[in-house]
């Protein structure tokens, strides 16, 4: 049986959650303070808390820059099984897609690199480390790693857009069938400091590793997104 402290957070948390979806707030707005919500409930500012961070959870709001509570907004649709890249699916979508790149260096190929890339150990690899957001809100961090070889001052290049098109349109590189594998993970430390969120929330974690039309590896990429900002959909038919 549950104990009267969970059944009255929870009662809380479904009074926001039908505010929410009645419409009083809408996507991307900030919700009452905690205090406020606290006198005009008539309930313990923990209770309330308590009630908060399981909409968070549940992906339904999600704190801004210690600024306060906001409805999140729709997620992403993503369908792994087509090969578009982000800036694409999401304008898409009618959204509005931003890449930032934090770092891109030049690092040298480790065991696991060079199991990845059938390259020796100690060639030259392009590491990038870039946040995206969208419709100004940072929703994935990603590591990316290139083979030198194939892109040759790569990050000497404006990478704060489209990677893809850069490969293709100064290298000639495509991308002829992607990898990708996805599990639910935990954003910490470095992640959740770049996303601006607090360590430990869900998070959805994505590893794409990326081919060409000759089988070599052209691209490398470890995703860390937020676990309200994407929704995975895959239209398969059956023949």
């Amino acid at each position: 049986m549950q104990q009267p402290d969970t059944l009255h957070y929870l009662g809380v948390r479904d009074d926001i959650a039908a505010r929410i979806s009645g419409g009083e707030f809408k996507a991307g707005e900030r919700l009452p303070s905690e205090r406020q919500m606290q006198v005009g409930g008539g309930v313990a500012r923990g209770t309330v808390r308590e009630a908060l961070f399981q909409l968070e959870a549940e992906g339904v709001i999600y704190r801004k820059d210690r600024s306060g509570w906001y409805v999140s907004p729709p997620p992403v649709v993503y369908d792994p099984t087509r090969w578009e890249g982000f800036m694409s699916y999401v304008e898409a979508q009618g959204r509005r897609p931003e890449t930032e790149t934090l770092s891109k260096i030049e690092i040298a190929c480790d065991g696991m690199l060079a199991e990845i890339f059938s390259r020796p150990i100690g060639a030259p690899m392009y590491w990038i480390r870039r946040r995206r957001s969208v419709d100004g809100r940072a929703v994935l961090i990603e590591s990316i790693v290139v083979d030198a070889s194939l892109a040759p001052g790569l990050v000497e290049h404006d990478l704060d857009g489209s990677l893809t098109n850069v490969l293709k349109q100064v290298y000639g590189i495509g991308v002829a069938r992607n990898k990708v594998d996805m599990q639910p993970c935990a954003l910490t430390r470095d992640v959740a400091e770049a996303l601006r969120v607090k360590s430990g929330l869900p998070g959805l974690s994505l590893v794409r590793t990326c081919y060409d039309a000759q089988g070599r590896v052209v691209e490398f990429d470890r995703e860390h997104w937020r676990h309200d900002a994407l929704k995975i959909s895959v239209d398969i038919r059956v023949r």
